[in-house]
């Protein structure tokens, strides 16, 4: 199904986005570059609210191919 496949390809790139930000929060006193440290927290909640809403549309595409499969059977 397609849509568990969308879903699965945004909850790796939400958890890549977190995964960024987090390196880049963990580092940011050994960066000779300054971190926006309320920009990463920002990108952080964005990140997991993304993941939350993929999680979401994979639930609902998997109850839906469950009811699907209850109407053929």
């Amino acid at each position: 199904m397609q849509a568990l496949a969308i879903a699965a390809a945004g909850m790796t790139a939400a958890a890549h986005r977190l995964t960024e930000s987090a390196q880049r929060t963990a580092t940011w006193s050994a960066r000779e570059i300054d971190t926006d440290l309320v920009k990463e927290a920002v990108e952080q909640v964005s990140a997991k609210t993304d993941f939350a809403a993929n999680v979401a549309v994979a639930k609902t595409a998997d109850s839906m191919t469950g009811a699907l499969l209850d109407l053929k059977v």
